[in-house]
């Protein structure tokens, strides 16, 4: 037989907890504000429900779960009534995160500021995102604390930002595979390299970026073990960022002639010269990469070399009828001019297939795809120079979300509103374009209007714009961020 005052101790137990949520919470018909943002009163009893919680008390634990319940659909009904029905966020996690309530901390600071999208930072630095003991890669996981071997942080990240109502990204680095994997003396025909012999990282003085030939298979392979690894998570979603080629500084930010471009490794060479459609163009191609430039005598030797074929030949090349018949130095100005757009035309193209395939591998899953990209990546530099990071976004494939990163500084956010428009225009209202903002609420930034002057501006320029991403929580709750990365486990 039941004990007579065991009903009544659970019936109390169970009202306490009901008036505690209700009491804490406010009400659910309390409104957001108008950036679908909680209170400071209600992101502290929030805070403390879930630091009670963590200490064992059971009440709180309830009324914590009831308040992540309730606060995501608060905000999922502020969303769907705001101009902004998708506001993101960028994400850092750290191997300190795998202690308890780490993570459900800084889910619960975004929820608070209104976000309703995280993209978490996966595939970085040459570190991956995945259990020390389930990664298949070659690049060492995130997680470095001793006993968290098998912490999944990614599965918990997309696990708990669901249960706040959150869309949760995977965010991973594309041809910057990291410092660490350049190091690898079985990858070094693997990395990009410009006519000089360089690669990214002694090209680029900070340590942190190895930019890989897009053309190398074994690159290739490499990334898709890492992909697979990633959709086995089931993210919302998968943002490819550094879908470009390193940059320089001052007159090396541009390239004007062929040894600049990151060509020079042996299958990006080898890619190239096989354009040729012809023998005479085949050795062309060669020639002209192999000294950078093309002479008068590597013309008359293709000649006598290939004396029954007329015109060299590669892909994209239409030559005028009877070109064998035009002035010899017409001839070589010409091809001197169409083998430097072919150089250019091949490097910008090992970037767009190479995002074309992993983009595909996801959304053959049914899962959306994105690309990360400057504005202002493909620019034209003088009469024939090019913006070294060579990011033709512009021909990136329309099924894919666009992400344009529109960091331009001014001194209003006219500047980022001239950003955005231009890719919109690019887009030809076929794509969909989430621009990120660089930033902070309620003060400007590096010279940077506030987060709300610089959305304000875009729903005033820009109303078709729906969804904007901010860049980056680190940058929002630098003391909280600094404690997630440097903690004592």
């Amino acid at each position: 037989m039941s004990h007579p005052l065991r009903y009544p101790r659970l019936l109390s137990g169970f009202l306490a907890a009901s008036i505690f949520a209700t009491s804490l919470n406010g009400g659910q018909a309390k409104s957001l504000n108008e950036y679908c943002q909680l209170t400071p009163d209600e992101i502290a009893r929030k805070d403390n429900l879930r630091q009670d919680s963590l200490k064992g008390n059971l009440q709180a634990r309830k009324a914590y779960e009831t308040l992540v319940a309730e606060n995501a659909a608060r905000l999922r009904d502020c969303r769907s009534r705001h101009w902004l029905q998708e506001q993101g966020i960028w994400l850092r996690l750290y191997s300190c995160d795998v202690r308890p309530g780490s993570i459900e901390s800084a889910l619960d600071r975004i929820v608070a500021k209104g976000y309703n999208t995280i993209y978490v930072d996966v595939f970085g630095d040459g570190q991956v995102l995945l259990p020390p003991n389930d990664n298949p890669t070659v690049w060492d996981s995130v997680i470095k604390a001793r006993g968290a071997e098998n912490v999944d942080l990614l599965a918990k990240v997309i696990q708990e930002g669901h249960k706040r109502g959150l869309k949760v990204y995977a965010w991973l680095f594309s041809l910057n595979y990291g410092y660490v994997y350049a190091q690898k003396s079985d990858r070094q025909d693997v990395l990009a390299r410009n006519g000089r012999g360089q690669d990214s990282t002694t090209f680029v003085h900070d340590q942190s970026q190895a930019f890989v030939d897009p053309y190398n298979e074994t690159a290739r392979g490499d990334y898709y073990t890492l992909l697979q690894a990633i959709l086995k998570r089931r993210p919302d979603g998968v943002l490819f960022d550094y879908i470009r080629y390193p940059r320089g500084t001052g007159t090396e930010s541009a390239v004007t002639k062929v040894k600049d471009l990151w060509i020079f490794s042996p299958a990006s060479r080898q890619a190239l010269v096989n354009r040729g459609t012809n023998n005479k163009g085949k050795f062309i191609i060669d020639r002209y990469i192999t000294r950078g430039f093309f002479s008068a005598n590597d013309l008359a030797e293709a000649d006598k070399l290939f004396p029954d074929e007329g015109s060299p030949l590669w892909q994209g090349r239409f030559p005028p009828e009877n070109e064998i018949k035009i002035p010899f130095q017409t001839r070589l100005a010409r091809l001197q001019q169409e083998l430097w757009f072919l150089a250019v035309a091949h490097a910008a193209q090992g970037v767009i297939d190479y995002l074309a395939y992993f983009s595909s591998i996801v959304e053959r899953q049914g899962i959306p795809a994105g690309a990360v990209f400057f504005p202002d990546g493909n620019q034209l530099v003088g009469a024939s120079g090019f913006d070294s990071r060579l990011q033709a976004w512009d021909s990136f494939p329309p099924s894919l979300e666009w992400h344009p990163m529109s960091y331009a500084v001014c001194n209003d956010a006219n500047c980022v509103v001239k950003q955005i428009k231009r890719v919109i225009e690019s887009s030809g209202g076929q794509t969909r374009v989430i621009p990120a903002l660089a930033g902070l609420w309620g003060q400007s930034y590096n010279n940077r209007p506030s987060l709300e002057a610089q959305m304000e501006a875009i729903r005033v320029g820009i109303p078709q714009v729906s969804s904007i991403s901010h860049f980056a929580f680190s940058w929002q709750e630098p003391e909280l961020d600094k404690e997630r990365r440097f903690c004592k486990m």
